[in-house]
């Protein structure tokens, strides 16, 4: 199936409908020459209402950690952007609700195969972590932000940078001297011209380790 195909299908979806309060809004961002996917959580309000991930506080501060530019950023050839959940999933305890648990097994898997530029896939939050990482992630976040290194060259994980989490960024201050200078060297890698860190075509077309295990277990 070919990229623009699928993406059509995705932004048609209905599959949890039921579930979103205020209805079923895909947003999703890839182009097959895109060398650089963010996986985060879900659109909140403003992303649901524009269309457009990333477009409020969170994604200043994403632009800021990752080195980029708006036009950069939102260059789907260049950048993928592709969340746990594509839709807004409601109010949960404290802040938004988890990513539905449908969007990320069935879509997905179908998307990243399409992706055969990929060099490397930033992970941010709990919920990307989980997906991605699987068992490989650390006890908590936190340590598994610290160990980022140790999932190179795949990927990099992150905190989510909503001005909510500015308590985790001053207790934990070797995130700015030690992560975010690691995460700007090798974005820039990522979308450099020479092709040195290509993530395998294998690599990339294999199903995220916790979506293998629930396929395994139905």
């Amino acid at each position: 199936m070919h990229l623009a195909t699928l993406l059509r299908r995705i932004r048609a979806c209905h599959l949890c409908e039921e579930h979103l309060p205020l209805g079923p809004n895909p947003v999703v961002r890839a182009g097959v020459g895109a060398r650089l996917l963010i996986v985060g959580q879900a659109p909140g309000t403003k992303v649901h209402a524009t269309g457009i991930p990333w477009n409020d506080a969170s994604g200043q501060r994403l632009r800021d950690w990752l080195g980029l530019d708006r036009d950069t950023f939102y260059d789907e050839q260049r950048v993928a952007i592709v969340p746990m959940g594509f839709c807004y999933p409601g109010r949960g305890n404290g802040g938004d609700a988890p990513p539905r648990p449908e969007c990320a097994p069935t879509w997905h898997p179908q998307i990243l195969p399409l992706l055969s530029e990929l060099r490397l896939i930033v992970l941010i939050g709990q919920y990307a972590h989980a997906g991605y990482l699987g068992r490989a992630r650390k006890a908590t976040l936190t340590q598994t932000v610290h160990a980022a290194s140790e999932y190179l060259p795949r990927y990099l994980p992150l905190p989510h940078p909503s001005p909510r989490n500015q308590m985790w960024l001053r207790r934990n201050p070797w995130f700015e001297v030690e992560t975010l200078p690691l995460l700007r060297a090798r974005v820039a890698i990522a979308l450099a011209d020479d092709g040195a860190t290509e993530v395998s075509a294998q690599k990339t077309t294999r199903r995220p380790a916790s979506m293998r295990a629930r396929k395994s277990r139905r």
